[in-house]
């Protein structure tokens, strides 16, 4: 199982899984995760993961907090 992780404007998300399978979890300052309250769909791809996050989130974006990235 791989799990990726994502800054979206600042929140910190996990998804783990492959593509047909996907789990999204929020990530806390303090490590600790707890179920996200959205869905990545199925047919979303692994390299479609940040922009399909971010589309989601665009609402949240500030001038302070503008970006969507992967981390590593």
């Amino acid at each position: 199982m791989s799990e990726f992780k994502f800054n979206i404007f600042g929140a910190h998300i996990a998804v783990t899984g492959e593509a047909g399978s996907w789990r999204a979890f929020i990530l806390g300052a303090e490590g600790k995760r707890r179920a996200a309250d959205f869905v990545v769909p199925d047919d979303v791809a692994e390299h479609e993961l940040c922009e399909y996050l971010a589309d989601l989130f665009h609402e949240h974006a500030t001038p302070r907090n503008s970006t969507a990235k992967q981390l590593l």
